[in-house]
């Protein structure tokens, strides 16, 4: 790829994934949105585990401060996922029904 500067190239590459990934995402059904979720938590506890990896091996202070930024974001983002999803699975849960007062009672 000559005479293409990269880093328009990477510019470009992430605009149009963030135009599939719109896409993508909502022309998911809702019923799909919670396992959805759970898959992405997934995924994200994957991109903690690699920023940990790559932040440890790292001896350039930029590198160490980039790498600290993506693992707090990473682990906010996972743990927020599943208080998401959970309080998402919460909505299905049927809840108990309350006791009748009546019920029971001599007349």
């Amino acid at each position: 790829m000559s005479g293409i500067d990269p880093s328009v190239m990477w510019l470009t590459f992430f605009i149009l994934s963030v135009f599939v990934g719109i896409e993508v995402i909502s022309k998911v059904s809702s019923t799909l949105h919670t396992p959805l979720m759970s898959g992405a938590n997934a995924i994200h506890g994957i991109i903690l585990l690699g920023a940990i990896i790559v932040t440890g091996e790292t001896d350039n202070a930029l590198a160490t401060t980039v790498g600290l930024i993506a693992i707090v974001l990473a682990a906010v983002n996972m743990v927020g996922g599943f208080v998401v999803t959970d309080r998402m699975l919460q909505m299905f849960v049927r809840k108990p029904k309350k006791a009748d007062p009546t019920e029971g009672a001599s007349k």
